[in-house]
């Protein structure tokens, strides 16, 4: 027997539901009617997005995953001669932005945004030859609702062992490409019931720094393509993913009370997504304001045999995935495990002056001058600490001759305190393409793309950029 959600009275559920709500404005969005700070916003996250695909390219995971895909067509892994289906493309362009974890971030409520929506929506308008514009509308719509989506029960996903972006990204994917793909607002009701079943991603990861959480937003970004071409089609998914008896929110957060309110209240005219930053340093980025300040101690020259001791003052939040268990955090097992290690980060910080790429790889979680200075870093929980709401850094340094030294970092660079310029994330990306090995013309050709995405006429220009 055919079902129509909307419709139907054997779904037991009378009335409207979210789904429903939230796919009625989406739908009837034009780019005009989402603003210049939005369009804006997007375009940054797209310059940030594309330089990480190219720079993850020659990496061993991009590599294993292009090895496992057996889905060939004609979309784009940016910086990667094979073309694949949109699927494919979609897993491949959302683990390699992510997969160093250089990738944006939402203050206040954390999570990764661009890295699970933008793949989804170049992948789905590249295969149907969508105009640059819907590109676009997709990219922000998708984008708006992961920020929304994860006011819901924020924490609550992390608490229960999973990875809130490939929980909240899949239901963020389907949103921009429903949207950049012209779904009407049935159609994408379905593709959001479907995504739920689709959301995935748990934190085992952390055990041992392996690779599934580099693949949590591509995963996130083909299951939105998915459904959405499913919802497109007519696929029967529920209408009450967000609030029937075993929503979403429910059943990832384990039981917390979702509060609803974000996921409409000023919808359509009101942009989170306005408020994403972009990271400095590639690792986890509650860190950024730590590591900032042993830069600062730095540059008082204090050679690190003359460190006995750094105390941080820190959320408790943060101690879970940051700080514990601080043996593995000392001596974390790999370069990738470096990044979520807090006394790592700051170690290498103090040492080489920065935390971007090169200071990731696993001879540098090796070198024992590095180990040893993290080994002299401990922590202590500062219950008037503002996280999540903002991220403070702060050291004190005890030195041989007993002398103390002390830094503070207010908030996070990038954030909405302090965001990066339009300029230094042109320069991140020139820095990202040519350490992915590609040369300065193709990063002008790239961003030239994003800057001029509104007046693309075909969004099969992105073959341009399969080498």
């Amino acid at each position: 027997m055919s079902h129509n959600a909307a419709t139907d009275d054997a779904v037991g559920f009378q009335g409207t539901a979210l789904a429903e709500s939230i796919s009625a404005v989406l739908t009837r969005l034009s780019l005009k009617d989402m603003g210049a700070k939005a369009v804006e916003m997007a375009t940054n996250d797209l310059i940030d997005m594309t330089g990480l695909c190219v720079a993850a390219r020659n990496t061993d995971y991009i590599a294993s995953l292009m090895a496992g895909w057996d889905g060939e067509g004609e979309c784009t892994a940016i910086g990667h001669a094979r073309p694949l289906d949109a699927a494919g493309a979609a897993l491949i362009n959302g683990t390699a932005t992510h997969g160093e974890d250089f990738d944006d971030t939402l203050e206040g409520a954390p999570i990764r945004v661009g890295a699970m929506v933008l793949p989804a929506v170049l992948a789905a308008t590249e295969r149907f030859h969508r105009s640059g514009e819907d590109a676009l509308r997709g990219m922000i719509a998708g984008m708006e609702m992961v920020c929304r989506f994860n006011h819901v029960v924020p924490g609550a996903i992390h608490k229960a062992g999973f990875h809130p972006v490939g929980i909240i990204g899949a239901l963020g994917a389907t949103a921009g490409a429903g949207v950049a793909l012209g779904l009407d607002a049935r159609q994408l009701t379905l593709a959001f019931g479907i995504s739920g079943s689709f959301a995935s991603g748990i934190g085992e990861f952390l055990t041992e720094g392996a690779w599934t959480k580099r693949i949590h937003p591509g995963w996130a970004a083909q299951s939105g393509y998915r459904a959405a071409l499913l919802g497109r089609s007519g696929y029967f998914g529920p209408r009450t993913v967000f609030e029937g008896a075993r929503n979403i929110f429910k059943v990832f957060g384990r039981d917390a009370k979702p509060n609803y309110e974000p996921l409409l209240k000023g919808l359509g005219e009101e942009w989170l997504m306005e408020k994403i930053a972009f990271k400095p340093y590639a690792c986890g980025t509650m860190i950024h304001p730590f590591i900032d300040c042993m830069i600062r101690f730095r540059e008082e020259g204090i050679a690190p045999e003359r460190i006995v001791s750094i105390e941080c003052e820190t959320g408790e939040g943060l101690v879970d995935r940051l700080w514990e268990p601080l043996a593995v955090k000392h001596r974390p097992p790999s370069g990738y495990a470096a990044k979520f290690s807090m006394p790592f980060c700051m170690a290498v910080g103090y040492f080489d002056g920065d935390a971007g790429l090169e200071q990731f790889t696993d001879a540098k979680a090796k070198d024992e001058r590095i180990l040893a200075l993290a080994g002299k870093i401990r922590y202590v929980i500062d219950p008037n600490n503002e996280y999540p709401r903002n991220y403070s850094g702060h050291i004190k340094v005890t030195l041989d001759d007993g002398r103390v030294v002390e830094y503070r970092q207010p908030h996070f660079r990038g954030g909405a305190r302090e965001p990066l310029t339009r300029d230094e994330l042109v320069a991140k990306a020139r820095g990202n393409v040519a350490y992915g090995g590609l040369p300065p013309q193709f990063a002008d050709d790239l961003l030239r793309f994003c800057l001029d995405l509104p007046e693309c006429p075909d969004m099969g220009m992105l073959g341009r950029f399969r080498v």
